[in-house]
């Protein structure tokens, strides 16, 4: 055991439940590609790693996934508390620093995961920031609950509502880098992970032909 740990939160590769924003322009089947290339890179950010991983899956743990490591299954009635069950399990297994990240990011690697970590030495929170206004990260030293209670998940002002409610309790953050997840069509077509795969333009034009 190590003294930090990764926890990883996968939704389960199922037509018509995974990036359904996108879905929307690119359809159901394109959405299912886009969103298996994208756990592809999350598995492969996370394989080098010399410190203990958790893979939550949302519905199913599937074996062939992240072989070896530890899964399971997400609990929980909303993002904020199965996020909070995932923090409180390793916190209570002996966990000093824990991050836990989600695998929908074209541009994720190892380094900022260990970032992430690394400011958990000096900072008792963390947050990886992501474009459209939430984070891609989030990482304690200890646990703070608040953070995952009667937030706005999914709208643009959810790390701003963080930080602020952080600052009135005197709880310092650190920030990492901002990366872009993909949740729209445009969000697809601006990305380098889209722009470098040839192989997964031709499925989407193919769908959409």
């Amino acid at each position: 055991m190590t003294k930090s740990l990764v926890i990883v939160f996968v939704k389960n590769i199922k037509l018509g439940t995974v990036k359904t924003r996108l879905a929307k322009t690119i359809g159901d089947v394109g959405a299912f590609e886009v969103y298996s290339e994208l756990v592809k890179i999350t598995e492969k950010a996370t394989e080098t790693l010399e410190v203990d991983k958790r893979i939550y899956f949302s519905n199913a743990v599937v074996d062939s996934k992240w072989k070896n490591e530890f899964k399971t299954v997400q609990s929980g009635s909303d993002l904020g508390e199965r996020m909070l069950n995932a923090f409180q399990d390793g916190f209570r297994d002996g966990y000093e620093n824990i991050v836990l990240i989600g695998s929908d990011l074209p541009d994720i690697n190892a380094k900022h995961i260990m970032n992430g970590l690394k400011a958990l030495e000096t900072e008792k929170v963390v947050f990886g920031p992501a474009e459209d206004g939430g984070y891609y990260l989030v990482g304690m030293s200890q646990l703070e609950a608040s953070i995952f209670t009667n937030k706005p998940w999914s709208q643009p002002d959810l790390l701003v509502t963080t930080m602020l409610e952080l600052s009135s309790k005197n709880i310092k953050f650190y920030l990492l880098s901002t990366l872009n997840d993909i949740d729209t069509y445009e969000d697809l077509i601006a990305s380098d992970f889209y722009k470098s795969n040839l192989k997964l333009q031709e499925k989407i034009q193919q769908l959409n032909d």
